[in-house]
């Protein structure tokens, strides 16, 4: 590809002893491996993303949302973004509070724009958290990619920071041609027109 574009990596959970560290670190180093972006790792955890929200939608306010200044570097590197990967665990049958805060923070910073997910849990491997967020992202008129990752039972399938099943870097390269594919559709398209809202 002549054009690398931007992918935001980000790390959904905070809590304490969270493995969505590691994931994320193995993640960015499939996607410099696959050559088709720069990536940019955002972590939660590093982040101030208050729970109680302003009046206004952000889809309505754009620019002039009242955000707090510890979120300003968040909101332009999602703005930057021309791909996203969120990480997201499952809890209690869907992800976490941090990453639904996060995301409601936002509108138009993943307006047109596609969105993978690597989810990990238990049994489910977090397949229902990513349920949960095709829905939300739906809304908020992004683009979903169909190919995920996803690793149930994560503490057991990993060791030394590196998935045991030697089919999971195939199934990276899959999302992440995916991913590329509508990067480069999408940032030409917002490019050619505004989207329309």
């Amino acid at each position: 590809m002549s054009e690398k574009h931007k992918l935001v990596i980000v790390i959904g959970s905070v809590r304490e002893g969270r493995f969505g560290p590691v994931i994320a670190s193995w993640v960015a180093e499939q996607a410099r491996e696959h050559g088709a972006f720069d990536i940019d790792v955002v972590d939660l955890a590093d982040v101030e993303i208050p729970l109680s929200l302003p009046a206004e939608s952000p889809r309505f306010a754009g620019d002039s949302y009242p955000r707090p200044e510890g979120m300003a570097s968040l909101t332009s590197r999602l703005a930057d973004a021309d791909a996203f990967i969120l990480v997201t665990p499952e809890y209690n049958h869907s992800y976490p509070a941090s990453l639904k805060a996060a995301v409601d923070w936002h509108f138009t910073q993943w307006t047109a724009k596609p969105v993978a997910f690597v989810s990990y849990g238990g049994a489910a491997g977090g397949r229902h958290a990513v349920l949960h967020l095709e829905n939300v992202f739906t809304e908020l008129h992004a683009v979903t990619i169909r190919d995920g990752l996803v690793f149930p039972n994560y503490f057991t399938a990993w060791e030394n920071g590196q998935p045991l099943d030697p089919e999971t870097p195939g199934y990276a390269k899959a999302l992440l041609d995916q991913l590329a594919w509508w990067a480069a559709a999408l940032h030409a398209a917002r490019n050619a027109a505004p989207y329309p809202s």
